[in-house]
């Protein structure tokens, strides 16, 4: 089975009652971690959940299969959770299916990887397995998105609220869900008893806008600009802005310039397809000269091991959350300075 995030939801119900394996990609990676989320909590009997990396199964193939055809520690159902970088987990999928005993549920959350690439294809014509690819929304739709978390949660919210949280989190849906928590707990909101949530709220909960948090940290870096690290850095301990959510700004940020380089091809006129993008309403007008300077530093190989460099990081401060902050600080040093060579 195949699916895209535009017709997921209508597949995601009869995906987890059929499939047993679930490859979820694309440059949308938070896009791709809501599917995961939402496949996990549709199994039938989900269990405990056994987590692996792709760079784990990358060195040891065989535990893929030996870990889902074992039942929990205390005789009941698990599924596997696998955070993966391109095509790390294939070889111990292939090995998984080869064997005639049916598996647990493997859901394969799988950053830089796309439809085309080795794991997709070899679940892609199978009937026990979905594979799902995510683009990186625009404001729109998370605006819509948001206002839908919001009538879960019982908040009653307008579409100027709805923007300024989906904008506020750098249109990363799970930092959007995280700030809809927040707000609801703060008006004690529920289906029971429904709240209205208004601006003075949304500011008593803290939070900032895109222009006030993530972005100028993410422009910065991906800019090269090595004479503001310093006093970037030192905002971003004084507002105390979480290293995750500047992590994920950044990363989306990359996913845009992917996007980008493939349109741009072997053409070279980044000025003109800047243009053409904003002219087609692709790109926010305030973000013009910080995508062409960005674009012209890293494409090609260099963007590829961007990419990987931040898919190490991510994996870093998850595994590492006492030293996120430290971590984080490091890694936008080495990327600013690397950003500061140009092409």
């Amino acid at each position: 089975m195949k699916a895209s995030q535009k017709d997921f939801a209508a597949v995601a119900a009869r995906a987890a009652a059929q499939a047993r394996v679930f490859f979820f990609c694309g440059p949308d990676e938070a896009g791709a971690a809501d599917a995961a989320f939402r496949i996990a909590s549709l199994l039938p009997d989900a269990g405990e959940r056994i987590e692996f990396s792709g760079a784990e199964l990358k060195r040891d193939p065989v535990r893929l299969g030996d870990e889902a055809r074992s039942t929990s520690l205390f005789g009941g159902n698990r599924h596997i959770w696998v955070r993966a970088q391109g095509d790390e987990a294939c070889e111990a999928l292939e090995i998984l299916l080869g064997s005639d005993v049916e598996p647990c549920p493997v859901i394969i959350v799988a950053s830089s990887a796309t439809d085309k690439s080795r794991t997709a294809k070899l679940l892609a014509d199978r009937k026990d397995a979905l594979v799902a690819m995510f683009w990186p929304p625009d404001l729109r739709s998370v605006t819509e998105v948001v206002r839908k978390m919001a009538d879960a949660a019982g908040l009653n919210i307008d579409g100027a609220i709805a923007d300024r949280i989906a904008r506020a989190a750098g249109l990363d849906t799970r930092l959007a869900q995280s700030e809809i928590t927040k707000l609801a707990l703060y008006l004690d909101a529920s289906q029971e008893r429904p709240r209205k949530a208004d601006s003075a709220a949304l500011d008593a909960i803290g939070t900032r806008t895109e222009d006030d948090g993530f972005m100028p940290i993410v422009n910065m870096v991906l800019g090269g600009e090595a004479g503001k690290l310093a006093g970037e850095l030192h905002r971003f301990r004084e507002l105390s802005l979480n290293p995750l959510g500047v992590l994920l700004a950044l990363e989306r940020r990359v996913a845009q310039l992917a996007q980008l380089s493939a349109k741009l091809g072997t053409s070279g006129n980044v000025r003109a397809l800047i243009e053409a993008e904003k002219a087609a309403k692709r790109i926010f007008w305030k973000d013009e000269r910080d995508l062409q300077v960005q674009l012209l530093r890293w494409r090609g190989r260099r963007l590829e091991r961007l990419v990987a460099k931040l898919a190490g990081l991510h994996r870093a401060l998850l595994a590492n959350s006492q030293s996120a902050e430290l971590l984080l600080a490091q890694g936008l040093a080495e990327i600013t300075r690397v950003a500061a060579v140009k092409n």
